[in-house]
């Protein structure tokens, strides 16, 4: 387990509150960081490597999102 330190509060309601806002947040910096690389012309398979994902995993996660932007999508 990690050493960084835990919320203030000791209420196991509150840690849970905050891993789901930790997951929240990180979605929200995933799709913006999809859509950069997207829009700069990246590939699902550069993506899929920088995430740690399959290209597969990537892009049924993305694609509706970023064609429902107006981004245009690489086939490679």
């Amino acid at each position: 387990m990690s050493d960084a330190p835990l919320p203030a509060s000791a209420e196991p309601a509150d840690r849970l509150a905050a891993v789901v806002a930790l997951r929240r947040l990180a979605d929200q910096l995933e799709d913006a960081a999809v859509e950069e690389a997207m829009r700069a012309g990246w590939g699902w398979p550069q993506v899929a490597e920088a995430l740690g994902i399959t290209r597969q995993a990537v892009h049924k996660k993305h694609a509706q999102r970023l064609i429902a932007a107006g981004v245009t999508l690489r086939r490679r």
